[in-house]
């Protein structure tokens, strides 16, 4: 790529170019620069639209989704236009609105060990800017493997995490979590809630980061994990340490290859395609036609409360998730049952536990509440 500057691009990067710290070396630095971000929504969003404005030369982005009016709250990339629009797209078009000067790549598929060493092979960074723990493990491994540092950022309802992991100089990921939790604790923020910001300001300490790393300034969050509550507005910086038995970065690893991610943590990377057996759940459609039948059924809503005063199944009963396993106690295990969730994750979740408790006619309503209102527009169904 050309390391000439236009004269637009010097007005463009006139604030970068009085720093002393940046000036013109490191705006061409800045410019020769080629990073990749996995995931474009809360926390792609704000990486992808501060790198483009200052300046890195080449940005991937990685995504395979579209998007949803459900998004704007918080992944502030896209636009109520773009509603349907595949997410890289739609990102593409906005980080080039703002830098018409940089490469902009999007890669419109899934990130998964088939195609992952391919995709990043041009990239000197890798970001995390996904909210699935396969996608985690998988860029943590890659980066090991290729040697190159991976941005690493999470949400979490009101909290966050940012940090640089990068096995040549310190710890990686799998050093602090060795191990994937069990699917049940890892609900998407679909499930749990995020308050729209925290991602922003989480995305901006990676493309900070990121920056920094291009540009060989400051200290860096290389073996450290930066931890932030909006509710206090606390911030906590604690140190990691390399892990001697890592499996990936240790004295003596066991993977020296990408493996199946998804098996690995027994979670699917879109929560709309969880692998679950056909006779576990129900397609709003057929909810809908056996309700209008009359057949007798239960149906408990597992959301909270409040999430149930916005919207419900007429007929429903809201049994949070946390009180399910005490509430089923003497339930008849012969009834229909019919659990109902935001998005379709944990009432699969719910549905496998009570199977396993004896239940012989429970399912999960397919895509939730969400799938629900979009597949069904008859009075019967949202009150």
């Amino acid at each position: 790529m050309n390391s000439e500057f236009t004269p637009e691009e010097i007005l463009r990067y006139s604030r970068h170019l009085v720093l002393p710290e940046v000036g013109i070396s490191g705006q061409h630095q800045l410019k020769e620069a080629a990073v990749l971000i996995v995931g474009s929504g809360g926390l792609g969003s704000p990486i992808a639209l501060y790198l483009a404005a200052c300046g890195v030369g080449r940005i991937g982005i990685v995504d395979y989704d579209v998007v949803e009016l459900s998004n704007l709250q918080r992944q502030v990339i896209h636009s109520s236009d773009e509603i349907g629009t595949p997410k890289v797209e739609s990102a593409r078009k906005r980080m080039l609105a703002i830098n018409p000067e940089i490469k902009v790549d999007a890669y419109d598929e899934l990130f998964t060990s088939k195609n992952a060493e391919k995709i990043a092979e041009p990239y000197e960074i890798v970001i995390d800017g996904t909210d699935n723990l396969p996608t985690r493990y998988l860029m943590n491994d890659l980066c090991v493997l290729t040697g190159k540092p991976y941005v690493f950022g999470a949400v979490y309802r009101f909290s966050g995490q940012a940090g640089v992991f990068d096995a040549r100089h310190g710890a990686c990921y799998r050093c602090v979590f060795p191990e994937p939790p069990p699917p049940e604790a890892v609900p998407p923020c679909s499930v749990v809630g995020v308050m729209g910001v925290v991602p922003g300001i989480i995305g901006i300490l990676q493309a900070t980061e990121v920056i920094k790393l291009i540009l060989g300034i400051g200290t860096t969050l290389v073996s450290q994990l930066l931890l932030y509550d909006a509710l206090d507005s606390s911030t906590r910086i604690i140190q990691v340490n390399k892990n001697p038995s890592c499996k990936v970065c240790g004295q003596h690893p066991e993977i020296s290859g990408l493996i199946d991610y998804e098996e690995y943590c027994r979670i699917q990377v879109r929560d709309r395609e969880l692998a679950v057996d056909n006779e576990q759940t129900i397609s709003p459609a057929a909810l809908h036609q056996k309700l209008k039948a009359g057949e007798p059924m239960r149906l408990i809503d597992l959301r909270d409360p409040l999430e149930v005063e916005i919207s419900k199944i007429q007929g429903a009963e809201n049994i949070p998730f946390a009180r399910l396993c005490e509430e089923m106690e003497g339930w008849d295990k012969n009834q229909e049952i019919v659990l109902i969730c935001s998005s379709g994750f944990l009432s699969i979740i719910a549905a496998r536990m009570m199977k396993a408790a004896g239940f012989g006619q429970v399912s999960s309503l397919k895509g939730g509440l969400r799938a629900w209102e979009g597949e069904v527009d008859l009075p019967l169904g949202i009150s």
